[in-house]
């Protein structure tokens, strides 16, 4: 296979750049939002923790703090999609360079996130418990109550699912940080690969024993925070190469 030579790589990373800069800035700021919307949601949780089982308890609750839960439930969802925004960047960054890792990298990362927003629970609730809320405090029977109550148990069973879906996500950040590592010396600072690497590791063990060993989850937690953040700024900051200009060839 004919090796493409250096000058000509250097050139397209040149132009890509330039092409795509204002979608590295949107990613970065948006790497950075995420975060900052997920650590409100957790602030909210700390707050008036939900009940993470009891159909009838949970649904009382949800009754009581209302407003609380639905923007909890909306900040642990909506952010879902600034994590899409932020992977599809990182794939036309290491595109040039790195193009079947890029593509399974962006598969793996991008798709779980965008599954979260159609799955209809966050692992800590659900929107849809808020209408079954609202129809068992209505309810003038203990049947009626009884009804709503077991149809909150099946939404809150389905918690579980996130982790599946996470462990994939976590997978592609470990893709994504080997194409980060293999790209042009200056595109992402090497410790930002590095810590992608220790990221998609740790996480694709804790999101498959997130159950079995919880305490591990909340390291991975922090960690992937750090490396949204992180890939922010480096996103902002990508380096774009200036164009070089070459004096046409004599006929």
């Amino acid at each position: 296979m004919p090796r493409i030579p250096s000058a000509a790589v250097n050139h397209h990373a040149a132009g890509t750049g330039r092409e795509w800069k204002p979608l590295f800035v949107c990613a970065g700021v948006a790497a950075i939002l995420y975060v900052v919307l997920l650590i409100t949601a957790l602030v909210l949780d700390f707050a008036a923790p939900p009940p993470v089982d009891g159909g009838a308890e949970t649904l009382e609750f949800i009754a009581g703090h209302k407003a609380a839960y639905v923007a909890e439930q909306i900040l642990w969802i909506l952010p879902n999609i600034l994590a899409v925004l932020v992977f599809a960047a990182l794939f036309v960054a290491v595109l040039p360079t790195q193009r079947s890792l890029s593509v399974v990298a962006l598969a793996a990362g991008a798709l779980p996130w965008a599954l979260f927003l159609a799955v209809p629970v966050s692992s800590r609730g659900s929107l849809n418990l808020v209408y079954l809320s609202d129809r068992y405090m209505a309810a003038s029977t203990a049947e009626g109550r009884r009804m709503f109550a077991t149809a909150a148990e099946a939404i809150i069973a389905e918690n579980n699912t996130p982790a599946l879906v996470g462990a994939l996500s976590a997978v592609g950040i470990l893709l994504m940080a080997i194409a980060m590592s293999r790209s042009p010396s200056g595109q992402f600072p090497r410790w930002v690969a590095w810590l992608s690497m220790a990221t998609g590791a740790l996480g694709v063990a804790c999101e498959i024993l997130r159950y079995a060993v919880p305490e591990f989850y909340w390291g991975y937690g922090v960690l992937l925070w750090a490396w949204f953040v992180a890939t922010g700024i480096a996103l902002i900051r990508m380096p774009v190469p200036a164009e070089q200009h070459r004096a046409p060839a004599e006929p």
